[in-house]
């Protein structure tokens, strides 16, 4: 099979860094998705959780004979059915929509938006979770193994509500840490098998310790509030136990004693622990300086397109060296300010020592207007809307280069398959080929001399070096009158 064809699942790993990003568009995904969209996924998460407890009860229900941790273990790995739903379906879990805490890092939402999102995703589940309750009710599965599948998810609901405040919040957090973790690891890879692989183990760890889910646990007690208040006497004789053993299983228990804190530990666990923490160490400290990247030129015959454009000019010898540059501590609203009084339209980001760290533009503000429904947070900085995926050039950099770099895109204009087999579009000439291809690279270059900045190329310098190529300069008057004489 040609590598053209290969499926994109055999491509390896990505690195931490490119996880990060993965997570980054996983975070904005949440807050692009329809309030209706965002429910309906939830409530399909929430029966996702609840389907992966019913696994749990049966494969942990009459297992005595078996050692504790070896029967918890097996437990967590059915548990993790869940997960690996969520993950392959789209479902949208709370536990780990708190990643959007992400997409709030980066001022493309505002805490108030954030928080209505977790509200929207933590209703769904609840409702998809309570759904489920009910559907396990009228099927009557608690009387399986004589009663024993019931008495088992009794006592699991039961020692739930028999934590303290903060046993249960520290619960939740342990808990969303290992399911956020496991989330985070499924960025790593395409591949279908890959991802369910890398969650069965961390939700395996956080079933079979004991630690605390809200969503699991809005299955899991309210199933055995029905069992307790809607089982039949029979049944309690079969267990040999009482409806009176459990009754401290209650709605109102239940809210005040684990939903509450374990909610509140879960966020802290995913949005803090692994969401905002990977989001300090991978994107916060990116203010690091932009290296200069060669521009790679086709390897094409000499020919007088050569000769006539003066490839003896460099990047250094048309820039603008009077060029303007912002701070990343800059607020958002002085710098359009300083855009305004300019009439420009972006400008470079430098730090202290001059070096580049990003490209801030008039375009990055609108987007993000439309992103906070033209609302802009308070205190918005440079920093949190500028490029920092900044191409820069060195100021050896020629002319040819400049030009071809910014206008041709080389890419379509000489297309390749994967095995660097001209396609079929080749056979096209390359004027036809030129007249129909767009380029989306950026306005400006910036400059760089042994790593700091000194200057900026824009597609005017280039043109204004390249003007000796047409004829010389005339009169506009002198030139209309010729014309109308004509």
């Amino acid at each position: 099979m040609s590598s053209s064809n290969q499926s994109p699942e055999l491509k390896p790993l990505l690195s931490p860094k490119e996880m990060m990003s993965q997570a980054e568009q996983f975070a904005t995904s949440k807050i692009m998705k329809t309030t209706n969209m965002t429910i309906s996924l939830a409530i399909m998460a929430g029966v996702f959780i609840g389907l992966a407890f019913l696994f749990y009860i049966t494969v942990t229900t009459g297992s005595t004979s078996t050692s504790w941790g070896i029967t918890r273990f097996a437990g967590g790995i059915a548990f993790s059915m869940g997960l690996i739903l969520i993950v392959l379906m789209g479902g949208e879990l709370f536990t780990s929509s708190v990643l959007s805490s992400i997409a709030w890092a980066n001022r493309q939402i505002s805490f108030k938006g954030m928080v209505v999102i977790w509200g929207k995703v933590y209703v769904g589940n609840f409702i998809g979770a309570i759904l489920l309750v009910i559907l396990v009710a009228a099927a009557g599965l608690y009387k399986l193994d004589g009663g024993q599948w019931g008495l088992n998810a009794l006592n699991i609901a039961q020692h739930k509500l028999h934590h303290t405040f903060v046993e249960a919040f520290a619960l939740g957090i342990l808990c969303n840490l290992l399911v956020c973790l496991a989330v985070w690891l499924t960025f790593s890879t395409q591949n279908a098998v890959g991802k369910a692989f890398m969650v069965m183990l961390p939700v395996a760890m956080f079933v079979s310790s004991g630690f605390e889910h809200c969503v699991a646990n809005m299955f899991m007690v309210p199933l055995g509030i029905v069992i307790q208040s809607t089982a039949p006497e029979s049944f309690w004789l079969q267990v040999g136990a009482t409806s009176a053993q459990f009754s401290d299983l209650t709605l109102s228990h239940f809210i005040t004693a684990n939903l509450i804190p374990v909610t509140l530990g879960n966020i802290v666990g995913g949005s803090v622990l692994v969401g905002l923490a990977n989001w300090s160490i991978y994107v916060r400290p990116e203010l690091t300086s932009v290296q200069s990247q060669l521009i790679k030129s086709t390897q094409l015959p000499a020919s007088l397109k050569e000769v006539v454009m003066k490839t003896n000019l460099t990047a250094v010898d048309i820039m603008n060296a009077d060029y303007y540059t912002l701070t990343a501590e800059m607020l958002t609203e002085l710098a359009i300010d300083a855009f305004n009084d300019r009439k420009i339209h972006g400008a470079p980001v430098v730090d202290a020592q001059g070096k580049l760290v990003g490209f801030f533009s008039i375009h990055d503000t609108m987007v993000n207007l439309w992103r906070q429904d033209y609302i802009p947070p308070q205190g918005q900085k440079v920093m949190d809307l500028m490029s920092r995926d900044v191409i820069a050039v060195n100021h050896t950099e020629s002319l040819v280069n400049l030009l071809e770099f910014l206008c041709i895109d080389k890419d379509h204009l000489y297309p390749n398959t994967e095995n660097d087999i001209a396609s079929q579009q080749a056979s096209n000439s390359v004027e036809q080929r030129g007249q129909y291809i767009k380029n989306n690279k950026p306005q400006h270059l910036p400059v760089l001399k042994e790593g700091h900045l000194v200057g900026v190329v824009s597609r005017m310098d280039i043109i204004t070096a390249l003007r000796t190529i047409y004829a010389a300069s005339l009169d506009p008057v002198h030139h209309a009158q010729t014309t109308e004489t004509a």
